[in-house]
């Protein structure tokens, strides 16, 4: 069975000596009395609820798997979930980073996103429960009515009710312009709602006492395509207004989904059938309400797969250290054994470093990111809100698709450490390869990710956002430009930065003359700045570790040979994947279809 052991002190090292996020957030008024020993305390209490609630749930979880009764269309979870959730809101972490006006804590949100790495590193599946409670929290504290509000938002807080984003149909998946689900108003003015939605993770399931669907569906007179969709909020069982429970509404679990991974989240077929509802934001403008969910689950999505790539590292790890296996090329290692361990063969270690080096540049760039969103949050000064909006903005695709992208590369390569062993499931290892497979689909599939970053938060403002994030990149790279030490990793980060300008400028002249550039290279750019993100924050890395190397503090000379083995053998990855954006749309479109 799996272990898992919190990542603390490489959290600490990027909050406090990487981003000084404490200090940071002591200049915004909400985050004033923020101190680096009440993050650590947070942190460390989050990370043994993972290791000790909900880790050991995820293997038996996994084979147990959800259970429908389809003559009540009640759904029971795996065996010990309850509890835990349980466990969860009484320790009052579903009100971590919530409105304190609502019950919640206020604290940052950079907090959060540290808890949640380690809820998905402990328990993906589980965590899929509570982290759809958030998107659903922030969209209707977004968009929410007064009313909305003052029902649903406190109940979400303290985790009482779950949530859920219920969008695609049978139909229509990426493309929500298709969605058929109807909306009748009615006299008193709530509406009706009739459609069939798929793919509803947490659809249904026995946790908490009510479960809150945000739902998007088509108004009578609404036009055609993604601008006439409008979202609105269905609950389980419908609210009398002190909060209390009242009636079963018509919507229900009527299928679960029989999936690769992730078999403890109730992933559901659900039916409206006349449920009642009340409209979120404006007619016909759901998908901007729906968008701050989205957005939310999107920077979720990442998060699950740094924490598989996280917790499949550490079981490697362990297991290339136990495991022996042939001689050393360069002679026994071990001669003391009948053969050396595996962590001495070159390949091995290739993908374990993979694995370690993922994990923390997704954690760097998550953790900047969340500081971002607090920013975003809670400054007063608009100036600072607008930069930070446009980081987050254009990091959230890279987020979504490279940290997935990354996870399912390391997770397969920790199974193959394993060999034959890795393909069993008691092992653990082929469960995180399995769970990773989704979190490059759902929530926008990483091609879509690609498009929105190139076409909409590139091409779409003339660079300006990428721009922004380049100017910190270029102040980083002139304040070390004479610091010798620092070279190898400034050198190349200054280097794929005129790359990736060239670049841009390369495809949005293409795009000027045929749209179909922009598909033809979207996934190969957003790899491209993804490794460009990378390169910053290890350089950023780097950098302390070169400072503190001194303090004979084995941590500082670890993050120093991982930085090296990130610039050596996986920063290189670009230079294919810039001439393969070059190489253009004629080797896709040439052939004709009949060809295929």
């Amino acid at each position: 069975m799996p272990q898992y052991n919190p990542p603390l002190r490489d959290m600490q090292f990027v909050l406090h000596e990487v981003l000084d996020a404490a200090e940071e957030l002591k200049l915004l008024p909400r985050h004033a009395e923020i101190d680096a020993d009440t993050m650590n305390a947070i942190i460390e209490e989050g990370g043994k609820f993972a290791a000790e609630v909900t880790a050991p749930l995820n293997l038996s979880g996994d084979a147990q798997g959800c259970t429908l009764d389809r003559a009540t269309h009640e759904v029971t979870p795996p065996k010990g979930y309850k509890e835990a959730y349980a466990k969860y809101v009484e320790g009052g972490w579903p009100a971590l980073s919530c409105d304190p006006e609502y019950g919640g804590q206020g604290l940052p949100i950079v907090l959060n996103q540290c808890f949640y790495e380690m809820l998905n590193s402990a328990n993906q599946a589980w965590t899929m429960y509570p982290g759809l409670s958030h998107g659903a929290y922030e969209a209707l504290h977004a968009h929410g009515t007064p009313e909305q509000k003052a029902l649903y938002l406190p109940k979400l807080t303290s985790g009482q009710w779950t949530g859920t984003m219920c969008l695609t149909e049978p139909h229509c998946g990426t493309d929500l312009g298709l969605l058929r689900s109807k909306a009748e108003p009615q006299p008193d003015g709530s509406y009706t709602i009739t459609g069939q939605k798929i793919f509803i993770s947490a659809g249904e399931h026995d946790m908490a006492e009510n479960i809150v669907h945000l739902v998007l569906a088509r108004l009578p007179d609404a036009p055609a395509g993604s601008k006439g969709i409008s979202l609105f909020v269905v609950p389980k069982f419908l609210p009398n207004t002190d909060g209390s429970l009242g009636a079963r509404n018509g919507i229900f679990c009527s299928g679960l989904e029989h999936k690769m991974g992730i078999h403890g989240n109730a992933t559901c077929q659900m039916t409206l059938e006349g449920a009642v509802g009340t409209l979120v934001g404006e007619p016909n403008k759901g998908l901007q309400a729906m968008f701050v969910m989205m957005n939310a689950a999107r920077l979720g999505v990442g998060c699950q797969s740094l924490g598989l790539t996280e917790v499949a590292y550490q079981n490697a790890v362990a297991y290339a250290k136990d495991r022996l296996q042939m001689r050393a090329l360069s002679g026994p290692k071990a001669p003391d054994k009948a053969a050396d361990p595996i962590i001495v063969h070159p390949d091995v270690r290739k993908m374990l470093l993979t694995a370690r080096a993922y994990a923390e540049g997704g954690r760097a760039l998550a953790l900047f990111t969340a500081l971002q969103i607090d920013k975003m949050l809670a400054t007063d000064d608009e100036d600072e809100r607008k930069d930070a909006d446009d980081t987050v903005a254009l990091l959230t695709p890279i987020i979504k698709a490279f940290l997935t992208d990354n996870g399912w590369i390391a997770t397969s390569h920790c199974m193959q450490v394993y060999g034959g062993h890795g393909y069993i499931h008691e092992w653990g290892m082929e469960q995180y390869v399995r769970d990773a497979r989704i979190n490059m689909i759902y929530e926008g599939t990483n091609t879509v990710q690609s498009l929105d970053l190139l076409g909409r938060k590139v091409l779409g403002d003339n660079g300006a956002k990428l721009k922004k994030f380049g100017k910190l990149i270029a102040a980083f790279v002139e304040d070390e430009g004479t610091n010798e030490a620092m070279q190898e990793f400034v050198n190349p980060l200054a280097d794929l930065g005129d790359k990736v300008t060239k670049l841009t400028q390369e495809l949005g002249m293409k795009a000027f003359g045929n749209a179909d550039e922009v598909g033809a290279a979207a996934v190969d750019y957003l790899r491209v700045v993804g490794h460009l993100c990378f390169a910053y924050f290890f350089a950023r890395m780097a950098k302390v570790a070169l400072a503190r190397q001194g303090s004979g503090d084995p941590f500082y000379t670890a993050k120093l040979h991982t930085a090296r083995f990130y610039f050596a053998k996986l920063l290189p990855e670009t230079a294919g994947l810039i001439r393969s954006a070059r190489a253009g749309v004629a080797p896709l479109m040439a052939m004709d279809e009949a060809l295929f």
